[in-house]
């Protein structure tokens, strides 16, 4: 097994239930100001997200521009293992324009949304509950009529008064959608309103049977995994990501981060996904490349510094097993190997290791020379690089008369 926390399921033991990915890198990503794709990006960034192991990719928003309609269809017509969706307001040419963004798809999906709170629908869309309701059947039904899959998103869920929400839902589900993503689109839930807010709808459906419900959460106030977490417990079986977070304002939550939670604490949770964990590292470096936006070096599963490890205490316990300060291996998610950072707080145990590497055994003498020079180094730079290493490793050789000093790379 890949941990400890999970050593103990055994195939067979525990019925895992599969939680469908929903991918929106291509569409609420893109959206994120500084990370609009070329359409061979989007196709080459589609190709990857298929290869993990999505179910669900949202190729985009077709009704937003030619490229984005041209963008969609192209992604349509490459992705033939997993489901493509594309995104429209319920409004009958925003439909049409999404239905031909997927008419080439091997799995269509049709998504439409239209906001279900107060705020939204006095504000910003100048409609009444009743034309809410009204908008939703009507169009559902319309897309419905056209495409055997069809999910509706409430959006503003979260700040949707409980009981209106339940009858857009039913409106919904009543015209023919079988996905009802009920995401918090600004980022506003904490997790136990979030989760139950699921649990009223589903309790209001009687149930739910043959209803999907789905979450899409926003990190605005730095929630968004935990949201997405609480949104599992309240019932929903599809999740709405990005890779590495992307997405309007703070983004959304990280597929990475959330498929890795779910692997990791697997016993507790008892739910599963298809993506190929191994493939996370690969698919997220693709994305920072297309869109030139690196992650940050702390970001969790994906960051420089997640397998990372500077301080002594920590060097030493995880060269003696990597399980005292690493919940999961970096080969477990596609990282090659994990890194002993040398610098003013390091050990001599991680310098030790770090001096075989580069084909140097040191004697207790020489590993104390070395630990004093690197100290002395290390609080004049911030790290001590290999050059730096290979250095101090042949000036302590010569001093002790070695034979051979190692080549410089």
């Amino acid at each position: 097994m890949d941990n400890a926390n999970v050593s103990n399921v055994r195939g067979g033991a525990t019925k895992m239930e599969n939680i469908q990915i929903f991918d929106t890198t291509l569409r609420d990503g893109e959206q994120s100001p500084g990370f609009s794709m070329t359409m061979p990006e989007k196709i080459r960034m589609a190709r990857q997200i298929e290869a993990l192991g999505a179910d669900i990719i949202e190729a985009g928003f077709p009704i937003a521009s030619a490229g984005d309609l041209e963008g969609t269809k192209a992604v349509a017509r490459e992705i033939r293992s997993c489901t493509v969706a594309a995104l429209a307001r319920t409004r009958r040419d925003d439909i049409d324009a999404a239905l031909e963004g997927i008419s080439g798809a091997a799995h269509p999906r049709l998504h439409t949304f239209l906001a279900t709170s107060d705020l939204h629908l006095h504000y910003k869309l100048r409609l009444t509950r009743e034309e809410c309701l009204e908008a939703i059947s009507d169009n559902i039904r319309y897309a419905r009529n056209h495409c055997a899959e069809v999910e509706f998103s409430a959006e503003d869920a979260s700040r949707t008064d409980i009981e209106f929400l339940c009858k857009a839902v039913r409106a919904a589900v009543n015209a023919g959608a079988t996905i009802v993503n009920l995401p918090d689109t600004v980022g506003y839930s904490v997790p136990e309103e979030y989760e139950a807010m699921f649990r009223s709808v589903i309790k209001f459906l009687d149930g739910a049977k043959g209803v999907t419900l789905s979450a899409h959460c926003h990190d605005d106030l730095g929630l968004g995994v935990a949201n997405t977490l609480a949104a599992i417990r309240g019932g929903a079986r599809q999740l709405e990501l990005t890779i590495n977070g992307i997405g309007e304002r703070a983004g959304n939550a990280a597929l990475e981060e959330v498929v890795v939670l779910l692997r990791v604490r697997q016993a507790m949770l008892g739910v599963t996904t298809n993506i190929k964990l191994d493939k996370l590292y690969a698919t997220s470096c693709l994305l920072s490349e297309i869109t030139g936006v690196p992650v940050a070096p702390n970001k969790a599963v994906v960051g420089v510094n997640a397998f990372a490890h500077e301080a002594g205490i920590h060097q030493d316990g995880i060269l003696k097993n990597p399980l005292t300060y690493e919940i999961i291996s970096p080969e477990m998610v596609g990282v090659p190997k994990r890194s002993l950072v040398l610098g003013k707080h390091s050990g001599r145990n991680a310098l030790r290791a770090a001096l075989v590497e580069i084909g140097f055994q040191p004697t207790a003498q020489d590993l104390d020379d070395c630990y004093r020079l690197v100290s002395k180094m290390a609080d004049e730079a911030k790290t001590i690089t290999a050059r730096d290493l290979l250095t101090i490793a042949n000036m302590v050789m010569r001093k002790h008369g070695s034979a051979t000093a190692l080549a410089a790379e």
